[in-house]
């Protein structure tokens, strides 16, 4: 078997094999110590610190924090550009409504509440409304008139932008 020297350990000692007792020293250590700390040359200081100031790239911006603003600058841009697109989105589906469509809604409305309002004409003789349909049939047409009238003073102001995105009311 090979064993390499530098691996070994030092063998243990035999039983019969006894240390030495009894060695004493006349040497003063803590005189020792002091003499020699006396007499030895003050240490230099390793290494002085280092003067950041006068190194070559002092007050300069490092490469990697204008490559990071960039990137922050390219994102906000992108963003930008995003929500740009997405409002001319947004105007592109929204139009105004044409003079001729816009009169002839309001001519349709005042019509149709002329018709409702004849109806409501007949009904007005009831002194007292005895029955619950009559009662509702009433309020039904009273709401519907109000209704008509709110949409024609909407209809009635200078210009009515139409939005192709809202749901229609009516259905």
């Amino acid at each position: 078997m090979y064993e390499e020297e530098y691996n070994k350990r030092a063998a243990v000692p035999l039983k019969d094999e006894r240390p030495i007792h009894g060695l004493v020293s006349d040497k003063n250590f803590i005189v020792a110590n002091a003499v020699e700390a006396i007499l030895s040359a003050p240490a230099l200081p390793s290494k002085q610190e280092r003067d950041y100031l006068k190194k070559k790239n002092f007050g300069k911006v490092p490469k990697y924090v204008g490559k990071i603003k960039a990137e922050i600058e390219d994102e906000y841009n992108m963003v930008r550009e995003m929500q740009i697109e997405e409002q001319a989105e947004k105007d592109r589906q929204k139009f105004l409504m044409p003079e001729p469509e816009r009169q002839e809604l309001i001519a349709a409305l005042k019509k149709k509440w002329e018709v409702l309002h004849i109806e409501y004409q007949q009904q007005t003789h009831y002194v007292k409304y005895d029955t619950l349909g009559k009662k509702n049939r009433n309020e039904a047409l009273m709401r519907e008139m109000d209704q008509i009238e709110a949409d024609i003073k909407k209809l009635n102001k200078n210009y009515i932008f139409i939005d192709t995105t809202m749901p229609s009311s009516m259905w």
